[in-house]
């Protein structure tokens, strides 16, 4: 039975009051029935309201690797009406620390096995209180779930996820429980989701895309999230899914690619696959197509649509380079520069309207009214629409990168080179890599009478970036190629650094 209450910690309460005894959690040879899970969250919303004050509407960071735990956080925080942060587990403490001041975090949720980056904080933010995850688990029994509804409003704020930022800060978009609970039931609806269907979680669960589709939606829903332990080698992630019965797999295209190429099990019990966070290339649908057979459904979305925005169907026809079509609630637009809408087959600015548009950006206005007009959010990205609405994903964010699926923005890279003493000019670009996807080339000039130490610059921002933003390639250069106006040509740049790359 599928129930609609007023938010996300009501919904997974009624659910586990439904099924206590269905396993909620697979991790490894360790499972957690819902009435556990349940019994955890429960547990961590008493522990955040007694022992650190925590008030409605409280903002509380999740800064863990993937683990039950984790899940088990995210809804505690949720149960003691609290808004989760979610951060990413690849962030280096300085940019945790941004995060944490600018949402006004005073709790912390990590792990023992980032103690280092945790104690740096500490020394950072002296009231931040850290609770370890591994305190969590603590074996006592597990007590009934009690249904007792919370009052939190479908409109109250219920998740921030920190998105790169164009002008090299991050900005928080704000989702409701009404959003996050339209997007689940939206994807369900799409995707064709079973009461017995078993989500494969292997992505980062702090990604946006993870969090709707591969922890909100089984938990909200009454599915089994099979959380896999490891993903090296690919086998691994076969035998897991094989032992538990995974049926649906939310997973990005570099998975997909590899997995045409392994021998996989006449058997597998896998139903559907859905591609996401990075662009499917036709050839690696086609191969999984013909080699797999299981249907591979790839759709498009941003943390600020909650945020999956479409999909090809389950159901009806897939058309091959396409994101597919608008989720049940949603629409899209394709506009030009002067906001006009544009004819079927044009190219322009897809714009985005419906259920699963986010609140906003925490505490930036300004970036929240440039963002949406309207009710419209306005993606920046460029597409076009078909004679049947299959959405087509032309161009990305200007200058964004996708590193394995995850956003890098070049301006946050470069501010960081310009701190590194002897830095006269610096612009950060992308070569496409089939493989892993955008590769960080970082455009350098040194001043005038310095040297420049690659090995030392790439030491230095290791202390600054996480690791995926890190370039993999410095070049050094007299000058950049720039306009008339002085505006840096990165086409040109692309091309040179394709070329040094490729060498």
């Amino acid at each position: 039975m599928r129930v609609r209450m007023t938010n996300l910690a009501n919904q997974f309460t009624e659910i586990a009051h439904q099924n206590p005894d269905k396993t909620a959690v697979f991790w490894g040879e360790t499972d957690y029935t819902f009435a556990r899970a349940h019994g955890l969250a429960k547990r961590l919303a008493k522990r955040l309201r007694e022992a650190h004050g925590l008030q409605p509407g409280d903002r509380v960071g999740l800064w863990l690797k993937n683990c039950p735990e984790f899940i088990f956080s995210l809804f505690g925080i949720l149960l003691a009406e609290g808004v989760v942060v979610s951060i990413n587990s690849f962030l280096t403490p300085d940019e945790v620390e941004f995060i944490l001041q600018d949402c006004e975090a005073n709790v912390l949720i990590s792990e023992a096995s980032m103690a280092e980056g945790t104690a740096k904080l500490r020394e950072q933010i002296p009231q931040l209180n850290v609770i370890e995850a591994e305190s969590l688990g603590q074996a006592e029994p597990t007590p009934p779930v009690d249904a007792e509804p919370l009052g939190q409003a479908p409109e109250d704020l219920a998740l921030i996820i920190y998105t790169s930022g164009t002008t090299g800060k991050p900005k928080g978009a704000m989702l409701s429980h009404h959003n996050l609970m339209s997007n689940v039931a939206a994807v369900t609806e799409a995707v064709g989701i079973e009461p017995n269907d078993r989500m494969a979680v292997l992505l980062p669960m702090f990604h946006s895309f993870t969090m709707t589709v591969g922890l909100l939606l089984p938990m909200t829903q009454g599915l089994s999230i099979i959380a896999i332990k490891s993903l090296h080698p690919p086998k691994n992630i076969i035998a897991e899914i094989m032992q538990h019965g995974a049926t649906i797999m939310p997973a990005i295209p570099q998975l997909y690619r590899v997995l045409v190429n392994v021998d996989l099990p006449k058997d597998l019990p896998l139903r559907v696959c859905l591609s996401g966070a990075a662009p499917l290339p036709v050839e690696v649908l086609n191969a999984f197509n013909d080699r797999v057979g299981i249907p591979l459904l790839e759709g498009y979305g941003l943390s600020e649509t909650s945020p999956v925005a479409c999909t090809n169907p389950l159901i009806g026809k897939r058309k091959a380079g396409s994101v597919g079509l608008p989720l049940p609630g949603v629409e899209f637009q394709i506009r030009n520069d002067n906001g006009e809408a544009l004819p079927v087959g044009e190219p322009g600015e897809i714009c985005i309207r419906g259920h699963n548009i986010m609140m906003g950006y925490w505490n930036n206005p300004e970036a929240t009214e440039a963002a949406i007009k309207d009710g419209w959010l306005l993606t920046g990205d460029i597409g076009r629409l078909d004679g049947d609405g299959y959405i087509y994903i032309t161009d990305r964010k200007k200058d964004m990168l996708l590193v394995n699926g995850i956003n890098v923005y070049p301006r946050e890279v470069e501010e960081v080179i310009y701190q590194f003493d002897g830095i006269k000019e610096a612009s950060v670009v992308g070569v496409n890599d089939p493989r892993k996807g955008d590769v960080i080339v970082a455009c350098v000039v040194p001043s005038e009478g310095a040297g420049l130490d690659e090995e030392a610059l790439i030491v230095y921002l290791k202390t600054k970036l996480a690791a995926y933003k890190i370039p993999r390639k410095v070049l050094k250069m007299e000058a950049l190629p720039k306009t008339a106006t002085g505006k840096i040509l990165k086409t040109k740049l692309r091309e040179i650094a394709a070329e040094k790359v490729a060498r």
